[in-house]
């Protein structure tokens, strides 16, 4: 009890500083199995993003605020582990994906979110994940993984993705926001739909001045201020897949040597905290999903944590 109490009064603690205005971002987020468990290596394995976000200085009549994003991003995939010396041990493909990405958000003054953006890099071994992986298993002494040569053939990436957040219901503490999105290209064609709630440790700002949508960003052309923040937070989604590159291969090139047929409904939740410190916001979350694919050696569903750093300035 003590203890909980302790990191109670550290992240109000963080919360305390004066409220002011910040225009640009850059974050850095990591997705990882390691932050959930030191045994588990698999699957959707590791994924880095690193994101600049500034905010447009033009007034518009029913937007709040337009922010834009450039991110470089990439995801790693392996089967249930790292090492994995022939074709019939896989349960999964080992797959990468690296690209950059070009992204227009609106925050509408009725509390609703649009976000566009539009990615192009490749899959396959020019993606670089083999050397990321041994990379950081060189960092943590695991032993270097082998089974890449299996992994999806190299092809060119293009995919867009959209994204709508609209307010539900909200109260001080708690709230709930209808969250939809869409992927169409040539690694992912998906639809998600599903609900995300905060509970807050202090009153909640608004979804379009929350670091929850990315959207505290400010000018003096904005009503709102970075005011502090410090949350729980549950983002349970439905998923209906139509195409999963990592996973059949890209229809861009033939021969990969190990691919499986995707299971198109797939179930996912996120569940984590967010707290804001001065210029910094920092997050933790732990992520599950169900069976991505059809293949009888994997489990019916997966874990993995996310850490998230963001700093802000003008």
């Amino acid at each position: 009890m003590k203890k909980n109490i302790t990191l109670l009064f550290i992240l109000f603690s963080l919360t305390i500083f004066s409220q002011r205005k910040y225009a640009k971002e850059f974050s850095f987020l990591n997705d990882n199995d390691l932050y959930t468990s030191t045994y588990y290596d698999r699957y959707y394995t590791n994924g880095v993003f690193l994101t600049y976000r500034y905010l447009s200085e033009k007034q518009f009549k029913n937007i709040e605020k337009k922010s834009y994003e450039i991110q470089l991003g990439h995801h790693m995939y392996t089967p249930h582990k790292a090492i994995v010396e022939t074709v019939e041990e896989h349960d999964r493909p080992f797959a990468g994906y690296l690209y950059g990405s070009f992204g227009i958000n609106y925050f509408f003054k009725k509390e609703s979110i649009l976000k566009t953006s539009v990615q192009i890099g490749s899959i396959g071994s020019s993606a670089f994940s083999e050397e990321l992986q041994d990379f950081i298993h060189d960092i943590y002494g695991f032993k270097k993984a082998s089974g890449w040569k299996y992994q999806i053939k190299d092809a060119f990436a293009f995919n867009l993705k959209t994204e709508y957040i609209r307010k539900l219901a909200k109260d001080n503490i708690f709230d709930l926001n209808w969250r939809n999105t869409a992927r169409i290209g040539t690694v992912y064609t998906d639809l998600s739909t599903g609900l995300y709630s905060r509970i807050g440790f202090k009153p909640l700002e608004s979804i379009i001045n929350s670091i929850a949508f990315n959207g505290n960003l400010n000018n003096q052309n904005t009503q709102f201020n970075n005011n502090s923040e410090v949350f729980l937070y549950i983002n349970p989604m439905i998923r209906y897949a139509a195409y999963d590159a990592t996973i059949e291969g890209s229809f861009l090139t033939d021969g990969s040597p190990v691919t499986f047929d995707i299971q198109p409904f797939v179930f996912t939740t996120e569940l984590g905290i967010r707290f804001t410190s001065n210029r910094f916001n920092f997050g933790y979350a732990m992520n599950y999903h169900t069976r991505k694919l059809k293949s009888a050696r994997v489990p019916k569903g997966n874990i993995y944590g996310t850490i998230q750093l963001n700093y802000q300035f003008n």
